[in-house]
């Protein structure tokens, strides 16, 4: 999994630099920050909607199209998969309760 996030990563970046009119992930950073969170929005609506269905594909895809979209977040805010990754991995093994407690 961690081989295909960091993939993603890669060609995340490079597509900062390529051309808008030839890449949708290029088009999205060349939009800005509020056009990316926008689509995260409208990604997320739809995952949740797909699960409200109940279709299993349906969610698998949304789920995708939404993850993506983060990860092209993150690569805007100059965030790698690796240290999402890295806080999950932090947090295995203690209770959603008190890793939440702790946050106060």
């Amino acid at each position: 999994m961690s081989e295909t996030l960091s993939r993603l990563a890669e060609m995340l970046e490079q597509r900062k630099s390529a051309d808008p009119q030839s890449s949708y992930v290029a088009k999205l950073y060349s939009k800005g920050l509020d056009s990316i969170l926008k689509k995260i929005g409208e990604e997320a609506t739809e995952t949740v909607l797909a699960a409200k269905d109940g279709d299993r594909q349906h969610i698998i895809y949304e789920t995708a199209d939404l993850w993506f979209h983060c990860l092209v977040m993150l690569a805007n805010q100059g965030i790698h998969p690796d240290e999402v990754l890295a806080e999950l991995a932090r947090r295995e093994g203690l209770s959603g309760l008190e890793e939440k407690a702790a946050r106060s």
